[in-house]
């Protein structure tokens, strides 16, 4: 095994997309099983996300899906990628995230974003306008404050004060220089953008600061990775997600994912075939040595020191064998 590989860790960032005839339940179930069944494969971390008024996301309170995924594991890592801080309050985030840690000490991870909502019509529900985002290293600083109970309000945030609750910035855009100047693990995406995302790399390295929470960089990288026997089963994993976001550039709203045999049937607009074709490319997939190749160069091309997998797919036991063959690649 390349030895750059056997460095990395591992870790699943999920979505809990609904499928096309599915539910909601279905969806926050099917995360709960996946992290337990992760957590038997030795991932390091199990995180899970915020999105608001999406038909095709079920998880719209990470915390919440944290503590049920966190009491139904044992050992791994569980975190949220991530809270979007514009969207709430820092004082309520140090408390969720208190009392996370103070459930299942030593394994929280609190991953935070800046975005605001994916239409006009869910921030206006929030209560929050686009340019919230801009708040977002004033809103990160309070935060970290009421953990180390520096807040000038003279309020304590309980039970957070006094506790360690590993912060990673979610780098979209603005995020490298954030986590920079915060002195935090970074998480930056996407694999299909690798300029992008060395460019971001090399700034955030450039620009650390020291801080509490972390004394050196960290990187992880993150992004669609799918493994399967051969070239094309590995494709077809990414189909329906690949479907998905063509439909939302399209259509303006995110659909439960359908099953690819349904989407390989579909006659398709000249603009959603070139947005579909653009969901299918630049993802690391493919058989085992393909994949190993592959992680092996961006691996040594960004340095991470971990690798974040964000794969949706309809078929949740080809997700299941994509995850199982991944560990495989890792640990050699």
């Amino acid at each position: 095994m390349s030895s750059v590989i056997a460095a990395t860790r591992f870790s699943v960032l999920d979505r809990s997309r609904t499928r096309e005839g599915g539910t909601n339940a279905q969806a926050l179930r099917d995360t709960v099983r996946l992290a337990r069944e992760l957590e038997g494969l030795c991932y390091h971390r199990f995180w899970v996300s915020e999105h608001h008024g999406v038909p095709g996301v079920a998880g719209s309170a990470p915390t919440v899906l944290a503590a049920a995924v966190a009491s139904a594991t044992d050992t791994i890592r569980v975190g949220t990628g991530g809270v979007m801080l514009p969207n709430h309050q820092p004082l309520v985030v140090a408390e969720q995230f208190g009392v996370l840690e103070s459930l299942f000490p030593g394994r929280i991870d609190m991953g935070l974003g800046r975005s605001v909502g994916f239409t006009d019509g869910v921030r206006r529900a929030l209560g929050r306008g686009k340019d919230d985002a801009d708040d977002f290293a004033v809103q990160l600083e309070e935060l970290l404050g009421w953990f180390r109970g520096t807040s000038p309000t003279g309020v304590h945030a309980r039970p957070a004060e006094g506790l360690t609750v590993p912060p990673f910035v979610l780098a979209m855009g603005e995020g490298a220089a954030i986590a920079a100047r915060a002195g935090l693990p970074m998480v930056i995406g996407d694999l299909r953008n690798r300029d992008r995302m060395r460019r971001g790399i090399d700034h955030y390295r450039a620009h650390f600061r020291p801080s509490p929470w972390a004394r050196e960089p960290y990187v992880v990288i993150s992004g669609t990775v799918a493994v399967a026997a051969t070239p094309e089963e590995a494709r077809r994993l990414l189909i329906p997600e690949a479907w998905a976001m063509a439909y939302s550039r399209t259509h303006g709203t995110f659909p439960p994912l359908p099953p690819a045999e349904r989407v390989e049937g579909l006659a398709m607009t000249e603009k959603e075939r070139g947005f579909y074709e653009g969901g299918l490319a630049g993802h690391i997939a493919g058989t085992e040595e393909q994949v190993a190749h592959e992680l092996e160069t961006v691996l040594k091309e960004t340095a991470a020191q971990e690798v974040l997998v964000t794969t949706s797919t309809y078929d949740r036991e080809a997700l299941l064998d994509s995850y199982r063959r991944l560990a495989t690649i890792a640990s050699g």
